[in-house]
């Protein structure tokens, strides 16, 4: 009897090791400022609408491997879902910009490529126009960016954050900026 209750024990245990699951590791758009403090307002930024490819609309972080294929890393995930942490950390920026007046963004990225050891890159096609006019677009532009990355994700999302830098960068020139077209880039 105690050789049955053992050996039913030590089943249960390796059931349970079996089961056991890597922990999943959250991770964010919007980069840590420490002592750094908002100069603008959150309603001088409003961001009308974002889009990103369906490949990369997911909870998880996708990255590149190889000419053509994806991985969907299942335990690193976005803080919120790819959309909510763009608009976020482009809404931190932008606050820290200090925008001269309200603007409207449209954002519709074309690629958001991740690809660790290698490079962040993300292409997008902006639209700035000042809020509640339908017909008066400031600019509309196109920009690209790619920074190089480390081998670990964190270096890759710390990538992402400086595209991001650079992209929100070109926005606040553009809406300071008396000109109706786009800023050359960094």
């Amino acid at each position: 009897m105690a050789l049955k209750l053992k050996i039913t024990l030590v089943t249960a245990l390796l059931l349970l090791a079996a089961c056991r699951s890597d922990p999943i590791h959250f991770h964010t758009l919007i980069p840590a400022q420490p002592g750094g403090t908002a100069r603008g307002n959150a309603a001088d930024a409003v961001i009308e609408s974002i889009t990103v490819p369906p490949q990369v609309d997911r909870p998880q972080i996708v990255i590149r491997q190889g000419s053509s294929g994806l991985v969907i890393l299942e335990t690193e995930w976005w803080g919120a879902s790819l959309p909510d942490e763009l608009s976020s950390a482009l809404v931190d920026q932008l606050i820290n910009s200090n925008l001269q007046h309200k603007v409207s963004l449209r954002v519709d990225v074309q690629r958001f490529d991740s690809i660790p050891g290698q490079y962040a890159l993300i292409d997008v096609k902006w639209r700035l126009r000042n809020p509640g006019d339908t017909d008066n677009t400031l600019v509309t532009c196109r920009s690209t960016f790619q920074t190089p990355s480390g081998p670990s994700i964190d270096d890759l999302v710390v990538a992402h954050q400086n595209n991001l830098k650079r992209l929100t960068a070109l926005i606040s020139q553009a809406a300071k900026g008396p000109s109706r077209g786009c800023p050359a880039s960094p």
